[in-house]
C-alpha cells in the first residue's frame, strides 16, 4: 500500500464516508485520575489505538498518564485524561471510524496504532488534522509530524554492521522474515565483495504457515555458521526452535538476533546448545529508572483494580510497552513547555471532524516541543534528531549462555560498539564446561576399526551410519556426560598437517578451526603442532610407531637337523672329551696293575700277562658308554672305574639335554626376515623399500627426528614421494604385494595382524605417543573430557571396547585361532633326514671297511698259499654270494705248479680245525691216514707219520687251550696244511 502523505482530499473525502456510515457514538475509556473528575482542573485528552494481542502497551498508556497526573503535571492546572481503543489489528476501516470518534472528543494527540498499514491511515488524518501522532514500532519510513520513539532502522543496521566487524564476520547469512526488516540490513549487504565479505540472503517467510526448516535445512547445508536473523519477536520462538531441529543451534553456530525484544522470550532450551547468540536491549532492567517504576506501578491506583501483568515486568517489558510509557511522558513534557510560554486558553483542544477542513493550530507545537525535549524514561535517553529520528540513545548487547541473558557490551550512535569484557572472556563466560543437554558436531574418518561404515541391506542415515571403537567411546561418554552428539564424515581422510608455506591447516584440525565440528575423534595423535593449533583430551590410547611387513619365510628343515641340540663348539668339545677319556682309559689301563691279566688261567705261572684296556678297545668302551649302550669291557681297578664313574654321569647329562632340545629343533620350522628392526631396515640400503602415510603423524615424527637412524630414513621416504600413501589400507596392500615395509602406529598393526594373517609387526616401537580427541583451542569443556576418558579408562570400558573391536568384531582373532590350533605335528622326512643320511653313511662306510678287510685277507692266504690272488677272491666272494649257512669250510689248495699237495675236508670239528704249531707242523691227522692208506706211501714211513701225528697233536690242543682263553674262549676255523 503507498504511503498518505500531506494534505489529500482523498482522505477527507474517506473520513466524511466513515462518519456519515457510523450511526453509534463511541464511548470513551475511563480516566484514572483517583476518583472523579474535577471541574477546577482542565483535563486534557490524549487517544490511544491498540491493536495488539496483549494489554501491555494499553495498561502502560493508562500507568503513564497516572504518572504523569502525579509528577509533572501536578502543580498546573492541568491534567492528562487516557481514551485508550481497541482496533482490530490491519483493519483500516475499523480504525478510520474509531480515530474520527476520538478526533470527536477534542484530544490533544493520537498514540499508535502497531499495524504498518492501519498506522499509514493513521499518519495522514493526522497529518491532515495538524494532530500530534505518537508511534512506536519499527518504522523506516516515518516523517515528521509523525514522531516515532521506536531506534530508526538504519540505525540499528549501523549496530548490525558494528557487531559483524567487531566478530570478524567474513562470511555469513542473513535471514530476514518480510520486507518491512531489509532496510535495518541494507548496511550490510552493501559490505559483499566477491574478494572479501561474502553475504548470503535469504527470506524466511515463503508462505509455508510457518514452516521454516525447508529454509533453516538450506541454510545448514551451506556450511555456514554465522547468521543474522531478522524477524518480529512473534516469530522468533518458532523460528528458534525449528532451527534447532535442523541442527543450526549447535556449538559452532554463532546467531544475531535482530530485534529487541530477545529477553521477553523463552530461551532456556538454547541455553545449553553451546550456540553464541548475540541479542540487541533498549531496555536495562537493571537501571534505577526502571526500579522506580515499577515500584510506582506496584502503588499506582490502576493496580489496585487491575492485575499488574508480566508483560509489566522490566525482565520481561516489550520495547512497544516501554515506549509507549516514554511516548506519554514526552507528551507531559511537551505540554509542560507549551504551558509556560503560552496562554493557557490556547491548550484548549477541540472537537476534529474527519469530513471537513478543521485543524488544531497547536498540534505541531506540540511535535515540536516533543522533537526538541529530552527526556529519560523506560527506554533510557530520549532525544530527536533534526530529522525526528531518535538519537544519542543505549542499546545493550547480550549474549545467551548457561546463566541467561547477559550484558557483554553497549552501543551508543555517538561512540559506537563498546564490549565491557574482551571476546575470550565472553566466550569462556557463555561456556561453563557444562556438557549437559549440549549438542556436538562429532567428525571423524573412516580408519577401522574407530570409525566404519556399517554393513547393512538397507539404507542408514545419521549417526546409525558409523560404528567402530571411536563411535562406542562417544556414546559412553555422552552417556556419562549428558550431551547429545551428531557425527559427520571426513571426506579426505586427511587429519591435519601445517602447510609450512601457507602457514594453513588441513583435514580435520582445519574443520575445528573453521568451527564446522566441535569435536573430532579417530587415530587421531596427539602431537607438539596439533596441539598448538587445537587442544586434545588426555589420550585414550597410548601406543608407538612400529613397522609392519610381510611375516618371515618359513626356512626348510637342515638336512642335519638333529645336531641343532648342541653349537658347532660344543660338538667339538665333545668330541675332544672322547678323545680324551678313550686315552686315559688307555694309560690307566697300562698304568693299572689290576687291569694286567693271566691270559691262560690254567697255568700258575704264565710267561705273559695281557691287558684288555688296548687303544682299540678303551674308544670302543667310550663311545659305548656315550651311546648309552655298554661293552663287555668291564674297568678292574680303581683309578679306571673312577674315569669310568665320571663318564658315565657327563653322559647322562649330555644325552638328557640332547634329548630334551631335539624334540623342538625337530618339530620348530626356522623363520627368516630380511629385517628384524628399523636400523636394518635404514641399513637395507633400498632393498626392502618402506613409507608412511602421507600428511600423517608418522612422517611428522621422522621429519623432526634428531637420531641419525630415523633421519635417514626420512630423507629416503622425501627422495620416493612415491613410496609414501594416502591411507594405511593402501600402505597394507602394498606390504601384501611387495617387497615393502610400511610404518604406522602399533595399535593399527595390531588390528591388522588380527585378521591379516600374511603380515605381522616387526621390532618394537619407535616412539611413544597417544590418540586424543581433538577440540577447538581453549575449549571449556576439555576439562570434563578427559576426566570421563579417565574415568572409562579406570573402569575398563577402553580394555573392554579395545578387546571388542581388535578381536571380536569384523573378524578379529583369526590369525590367533589358526596359531592356536592344538596337536603336535607329524615330523616330515625332511625332518629327520640327517638321521637316516648318517645310517646310510655309516652302513656304506661299515661295508667298504668290511671289503678292505676281505681283500687284505684274500691277500695274505693267496701270498702264503701260492695261489692267485684273483681265483682266492672269486671263490671268497662266491661263498659271501651263497648268502646262507653259518659255517664256513677251511680249503687246501696247491697251487698251479703242483708244489703243494691240498685235500678238502668236508665238515672238521672245531679241535681239527685250530691244529696248527708254530713250530712249523703243517699236517693233520687225516692227512697223515691218507698217506698211510695211499698206495704211493712206503711201508717204512708208519712211524715217523705217528710221531708226527702225536706232535701234530700236542701242538693243537696247546694252541686250542691258548686260542680258549683269549677273547672269551673264540674258536676259529683254519686250513691246516702239511709238505709233503
Amino acid at each position: 500500500m503507498a504511503r498518505c502523505s500531506g494534505r489529500q482530499p482523498v482522505v477527507v473525502v474517506a473520513a466524511v464516508l466513515v462518519v456519515a456510515v457510523l450511526g453509534t457514538q463511541l464511548v470513551p475509556a475511563l480516566a484514572y485520575n483517583g476518583g472523579d473528575l474535577d471541574e477546577t482542573v482542565e483535563h486534557i485528552k490524549i487517544g490511544g489505538l491498540f491493536d495488539g494481542d496483549t494489554d501491555d502497551a494499553e495498561l502502560a498508556f493508562q500507568y503513564a498518564v497516572e504518572a504523569v497526573n502525579n509528577e509533572k503535571l501536578s502543580y498546573s492546572n492541568y491534567q492528562l485524561e487516557a481514551q485508550a481503543v481497541k482496533v482490530k489489528y490491519g483493519d483500516q476501516f475499523d480504525v478510520s471510524k474509531k480515530l474520527c470518534r476520538l478526533l470527536k472528543t477534542g484530544v490533544a494527540g493520537i498514540f499508535g496504532p502497531s499495524s504498518p498499514k492501519s498506522a499509514l491511515h493513521v499518519q495522514s488524518v493526522c497529518d491532515e488534522k495538524e494532530m500530534p501522532h505518537i508511534e512506536t514500532r519499527w518504522d523506516a519510513y516515518t516523517k515528521l509530524p509523525t514522531l516515532n520513539l521506536h531506534p530508526h532502522p538504519h540505525i540499528m543496521g549501523r549496530v548490525l554492521l558494528d557487531l559483524v566487524v567487531a566478530f570478524e564476520w567474513k562470511d555469513f547469512t542473513i535471514l530476514y522474515e518480510s520486507g518491512p526488516w531489509l532496510p535495518s540490513i541494507s548496511d550490510l549487504l552493501k559490505m559483499y565483495d566477491p574478494k572479501g565479505y561474502t553475504v548470503t540472503v535469504r527470506q524466511l517467510d515463503l508462505k509455508l504457515n510457518g514452516n521454516y526448516r525447508a529454509v533453516l535445512r538450506r541454510v545448514k547445508l551451506t556450511d555456514d555458521k554465522r547468521i543474522i536473523l531478522a524477524a518480529s519477536i512473534d516469530s522468533m520462538p518458532e523460528i528458534l526452535k525449528q532451527a534447532q531441529q535442523v541442527g543450526l543451534l549447535t556449538d559452532h553456530h554463532q546467531i544475531i538476533v535482530t530485534t529487541l525484544d530477545l529477553h521477553t522470550i523463552d530461551l532456556e532450551p538454547y541455553q545449553y546448545s553451546g550456540t553464541n547468540i548475540t541479542g540487541i536491549r533498549l531496555i536495562d532492567p537493571e537501571e534505577d529508572k526502571i526500579k522506580q517504576v515499577t515500584e510506582f506501578l506496584n502503588a499506582s491506583q490502576i493496580s489496585k483494580t487491575l492485575e499488574l501483568t508480566e508483560g509489566l515486568n522490566p525482565a520481561k517489558m516489550r520495547v512497544e510497552t516501554a515506549l509507549m510509557y516514554d511516548a506519554v511522558l514526552l507528551f507531559a513534557e511537551a505540554l509542560k513547555h507549551l504551558i509556560g510560554s503560552d496562554p493557557m486558553h490556547l491548550l484548549q483542544p477541540i472537537p476534529l471532524k474527519c469530513d471537513d477542513v478543521t485543524t488544531w493550530k497547536n498540534g505541531y507545537s506540540i511535535i515540536n516541543y516533543m522533537k526538541s525535549s529530552t527526556i529519560h524514561g523506560l527506554t533510557r535517553n530520549i532525544k530527536f534528531d533534526h530529522q525526528g529520528h531518535r538519537s544519542d540513545f543505549l542499546l545493550d548487547i547480550i549474549e545467551l549462555g548457561p546463566a541467561g541473558l547477559e550484558k557483554v557490551g553497549i552501543w551508543n550512535s555517538t561512540e559506537g560498539l563498546n564490549f565491557t569484557r574482551k571476546k575470550e572472556q565472553t566466550a569462556l563466560a557463555f561456556d561453563d564446561g557444562t556438557l549437559q543437554n549440549r549438542t556436538f558436531i562429532v567428525l571423524t574418518a573412516i580408519s577401522p576399526p574407530y570409525g566404519m561404515l556399517k554393513d547393512s541391506p538397507v539404507k542408514l542415515t545419521g549417526n546409525d551410519r558409523f560404528e567402530g571403537f571411536g563411535i562406542d567411546l562417544i556414546h559412553e561418554l555422552s552417556l556419562m556426560l549428558g550431551f547429545n552428539y551428531t557425527f559427520i564424515l571426513q571426506e579426505d581422510g586427511v587429519y591435519g598437517s601445517l602447510n609450512s608455506k601457507t602457514k594453513k591447516w588441513n583435514g580435520m584440525v582445519n574443520e575445528l578451526l573453521e568451527w564446522r565440528a566441535d569435536l573430532a575423534i579417530t587415530d587421531l595423535t596427539i602431537t607438539s603442532d596439533r596441539e598448538s593449533a587445537v587442544d586434545f583430551t588426555m589420550p585414550f590410547m597410548n601406543l608407538g610407531i612400529s613397522i609392519l611387513y610381510r611375516k618371515p619365510t618359513k626356512q626348510p628343515p637342515s638336512l642335519f637337523s638333529f645336531m641343532s641340540p648342541f653349537s658347532k663348539q660344543v660338538w667339538l668339545y665333545l668330541g675332544g672329551a672322547y678323545m680324551m677319556v678313550s686315552m686315559s682309559f688307555f694309560i690307566l689301563g697300562r698304568i693299572s696293575p689290576k687291569e694286567w691279566d693271566n691270559p691262560y688261567p690254567c697255568i700258575e705261572e704264565p710267561e705273559e700277562l695281557e691287558n684288555q684296556f688296548s687303544f682299540s678297545n678303551s674308544m670302543w668302551f667310550t663311545i659305548g658308554a656315550l651311546l648309552q649302550q655298554g661293552s663287555e669291557i668291564a674297568p678292574k681297578a680303581p683309578a679306571t672305574r673312577a674315569v669310568a664313574s665320571i663318564w658315565w654321569f657327563f653322559t647322562l647329562i649330555m644325552v638328557s639335554s640332547y634329548t630334551a632340545n631335539l624334540a623342538a629343533f625337530l618339530t620348530v620350522e626356522q623363520v627368516s626376515s630380511p629385517i628384524n628392526n628399523a636400523e636394518e631396515l635404514a641399513a637395507a640400503g633400498g632393498a626392502v623399500k618402506y613409507g608412511a602415510k602421507r600428511d600423517g603423524s608418522t612422517i611428522s615424527f621422522f621429519k623432526d627426528a634428531q637420531y641419525g637412524t630415523y633421519a635417514k630414513m626420512y630423507q629416503y621416504m622425501m627422495a620416493n614421494q612415491d613410496l609414501l600413501t594416502a591411507s594405511n589400507p593402501e600402505g597394507l596392500q602394498r606390504v601384501k604385494t611387495e617387497n615393502y615395509a610400511f610404518l604406522m602406529e602399533s595399535t593399527s598393526i595390531e588390528y591388522i595382524i588380527e585378521r591379516e594373517c600374511d603380515v605381522t609387526q616387526i621390532g618394537g616401537l619407535l616412539d611413544d605417543k597417544g590418540y586424543g580427541i581433538a577440540m577447538r583451542k581453549n575449549s571449556p569443556y576439555r576439562s570434563a573430557l578427559s576426566e570421563a576418558v579417565l574415568r572409562l579408562q579406570e573402569q575398563g570400558v577402553l580394555t573392554s571396547l579395545k578387546r571388542k573391536w581388535w578381536k571380536e568384531k569384523r573378524g578379529g582373532g583369526a590369525c590367533s585361532n589358526t596359531m592356536e590350533e592344538g596337536g603336535a605335528l607329524a615330523l616330515e622326512l625332511a625332518n629327520v633326514g640327517g638321521v637316516f643320511v648318517l645310517l646310510i653313511v655309516g652302513c656304506v662306510a661299515a661295508l667298504f671297511v668290511s671289503f678292505c678287510e676281505m681283500l687284505c685277507d684274500v691277500h695274505s692266504r693267496s701270498r702264503d698259499l701260492k695261489v692267485p690272488f684273483r681265483e682266492e677272491l672269486m671263490a671268497e666272494l662266491r661263498f659271501v654270494a651263497k648268502c646262507h649257512g653259518n659255517t664256513k669250510p677251511v680249503r687246501h689248495r696247491k697251487s698251479s705248479s703242483g708244489s703243494h699237495n691240498s685235500l678238502e675236508s668236508g665238515a672238521l670239528d672245531s679241535e681239527e680245525a685250530g691244529d696248527r704249531s708254530e713250530g712249523g707242523a703243517s699236517s693233520s691227522k687225516q692227512d697223515l691216514r691218507s698217506g698211510a692208506t695211499g698206495g704211493g706211501s712206503p711201508p717204512n714211513s708208519t712211524e715217523p707219520s705217528a710221531a708226527a701225528a702225536a706232535a701234530a697233536d700236542g701242538a693243537g690242543r696247546r694252541n686250542r687251550a691258548a686260542n680258549g682263553k683269549l677273547n672269551g674262549g673264540a674258536a676259529t676255523q683254519r686250513k691246516v696244511t702239511l709238505d709233503d
